[in-house]
């Protein structure tokens, strides 16, 4: 076994193999850009790194700053986890030249699967089962036409260097494949340096199934069972569960068998995943193979009882596998749900700020995260905030279990996609395990309902605005002398935003409750604006303080739980999974700016500028892209909110921009 290993990444694979290595006594260290000299991973290791500015191209990616890291250190081996300099050959030579052993597969097999033409006909050859389709070196628009038509539509693009759905497009006519392919071309080049594509038959309602493997190298290859991926959002996992669900025996053991003839082929060694298409009949096919560790492995480690990361410690030391496949046996079933700093109601597009609040179950669940309270979700890296991980003796147990670990789930200062995964492991289909890659699409009316505003959700903000006042003052505000009246209830007056514009509530404090009366559109600019006057709103609460910040609240006879905390204008209520964006406005700031203008023209978050898609002078219709942009790894189209003309671009293909700067001067036509 190594004495000291070099970590080269970041976020909660490296918490995570940190761990591993201590447990086993082998000393770590970490590498950290300057985004991350505070990171979690930095302290979890023994020593660390800095190896240059935030950007990943200048530090995690850069094989000379790793190298001299290792140097550096005198570290043995390093764990590349995953993502960055994982799946680089390169780098895994560079390394053995400089006397560290890669924890990893060797690098002619990394070199064979990174490409996915050459990894499926390799496959092809061992008699593995692949998708129909074309993976040839010629790659003009004309053949990728000539292809789609043979094989017939829906297609699917994918970058031969790509992974993590990056590089990625579905296409359902033929009109659409040329704007398809040159999309996907402009993301595969910039996320991969290399913009080769293959073209297959899309399968429409497949599942997506893999299988976890490991080899030492040496001919000899096992399973760990399989993990069903289906549920994905932009081609990206995003919940995952093993082994897979409603899955005929006949089906998995010919899985299994392809997934463990896929890793001979290559004579494998250390981790790795097999990804499969099942078409829900007789057939798998093979899509591809990650030559790493899978973001989603806790799973597979949770049914089988063993470390991954410890086996793939072993291996690399050359101590083979640590069981025979007759050894390896599976328990109960297991979850994971990736929690995103993302906007499902916006694309799922990444959020960036500060975590002003980050709680994470405390029970019956595993969480591996790399981030902490106070820290910044930047655009530099994957917005992954945590994997939360639940196991039972039988799938409705895990499942009921991560369904109470994101009720316990409380995040401020980001977007996040915890009330979407909520409400995907709480939907009926996905509990009967009725998945598919289409998933999200085909119950998007479900998925994407937002609960509305309701009583509950105005007491508790009401509640925690006399909380806090209580907490700025140094005493009840009920107390002090305003609104005070001779031989009347005491009475105190607030603002609060209510269907996106100001609402006037009146409190009036009774000896037992809180009597609240709600009247809508009660500003005066509201009022110049006709706006229509809605229905008064009445209802009564109490409150009272519970543990670890808990509002304990009776709202007409109904009692329950919320939590809440601080928000830019007011305040973010949680109760269960669910949680919304209360606001406190000042009476006098008026309606308009409590509303935001659709198709807004500046940047969601900063990124670099990446084409126009028009030109100054160009009259556009309203939904016509107007600018592309990539952020956080992905393409982002900005385009026309209304009909307009194009009055001029304050930006240029390269140029880099920060958040909401104004992107494109637009006239709307009258």
């Amino acid at each position: 076994m190594f004495n000291k290993i070099l970590i080269a990444n970041r976020g909660e694979i490296a918490v995570r193999v940190a761990r591993t290595a201590r447990r086993l006594g082998v000393r770590t260290v970490a590498v950290y850009s300057d985004a991350d000299a505070g990171a979690r991973h930095v302290r979890a290791c023994d020593e660390a790194v800095h190896i240059g500015p935030a950007a990943a191209v200048q530090s995690y990616l850069s094989t000379d700053k790793i190298l001299g890291a290792v140097k550096r250190t005198g570290a043995l081996a390093v764990h590349p986890g995953y993502g960055f300099l994982s799946e680089n050959p390169a780098f895994a030579e560079a390394l053995e030249a400089a006397g560290a052993a890669f924890i990893g597969p060797k690098a002619e097999t990394i070199r064979a699967m990174g490409s996915k033409s050459a990894a499926k006909d390799l496959m092809e050859a061992a008699g593995v089962p692949t998708t129909p389709g074309y993976q040839g070196e010629d790659q003009s628009v004309a053949t990728f036409k000539a292809q789609a038509k043979r094989i017939g539509y829906p297609v699917l693009l994918k970058a031969t260097a790509g992974g993590g759905g990056k590089g990625m497009r579905m296409v359902e006519k033929a009109s659409d494949l040329e704007d398809a392919l040159n999309s996907a071309q402009r993301e595969a080049k910039s996320a991969f340096g290399d913009d080769r594509f293959l073209i297959e038959k899309y399968v429409a309602r497949a599942r997506h199934v893999e299988v976890q493997i490991f080899g030492d190298g040496q001919g000899n290859v096992v399973h760990m069972f399989e993990r069903d991926c289906s549920v994905q959002r932009r081609h990206q996992k995003i919940i995952e569960e093993a082994p897979a669900p409603d899955l005929a025996a006949a089906i998995r053991e010919k899985l299994l068998r392809a997934g463990v003839e896929a890793g001979k082929a290559v004579n494998y060694r250390g981790a790795g995943t097999v990804e499969f298409l099942f078409d829900g009949g007789d057939n798998v096919y093979f899509m591809e193979m990650n030559t790493r560790l899978q973001v989603e492995h806790p799973i597979s480690e949770a049914i089988t009882g063993l470390d991954f990361v410890e086996w793939q410690l072993r291996i690399a030391a050359g101590e083979g596998l640590p069981l025979a496949q007759a050894e390896i046996t599976e328990h109960g079933h297991a979850f994971e749900a990736r929690l995103y700093a993302e906007n499902p109601d916006q694309s799922f597009t990444p959020s960036i700020g500060t975590l002003t609040m980050l709680r994470l179950p405390a029970h019956d669940a595993r969480i591996d995260s790399g981030v902490e309270e106070g820290q910044d979700v930047t655009p530099y890296y994957d917005p992954m905030i945590a994997k939360i991980i639940t196991h039972g003796d039988s799938r409705d147990i895990a499942l009921a279990r991560l369904r109470a670990a994101l009720c316990q789930t409380r995040i401020a200062g980001v977007e996040t996609n915890v009330q979407f995964l909520h409400a995907l492991a709480a939907d009926a289909d996905f509990a009967a395990g009725k998945v598919s890659t289409r998933y999200i699409d085909e119950h998007d009316a479900t998925l994407f309902h937002r609960p509305p505003v309701d009583v509950r959700v105005l007491s508790a903000a009401l509640y925690a605005r006399h909380l806090q006042s209580c907490a700025d003052c140094g005493a009840d505000p009920w107390e002090a002398l305003t609104g005070f009246r001779l031989n009347r209830p005491q009475k105190a007056v607030t603002w609060i935003d209510h269907d996106g514009a100001p609402a006037l509530v009146t409190l009036y404090r009774r000896e037992d409750a809180i009597d609240v009366t709600l009247e809508p559109n009660a500003s005066a600019a509201a009022r110049r604006q006709g706006e229509t006057a809605a229905p008064m709103i009445e209802f009564s609460f109490t409150g009272a303080r519970g543990a670890d910040g808990a509002m304990l609240l009776t709202v007409d006879g109904a009692s329950f739980t919320a939590f809440a905390a601080p928000h830019p204008k007011g305040a973010r209520i949680f109760i269960g999974a669910d949680h919304w964006d209360i606001a406190f406005p000042a009476p006098l700031a008026g309606i308009a700016a409590h509303h935001s203008s659709e198709g807004s023209l500046t940047a969601p978050m900063p990124g670099i500028v990446t084409l126009l898609s028009a030109k100054p002078g160009d009259i556009v219709t309203a939904g016509e892209p107007l600018l592309v942009m990539e952020a956080m790894k992905m393409e982002h189209t900005i385009k026309a909110p209304n009909d307009g003309v194009i009055k001029a671009y304050r930006f240029a293909p390269g140029d880099q921009v920060k958040d909401r700067d104004l992107l494109v001067e637009f006239e709307e036509s009258v």
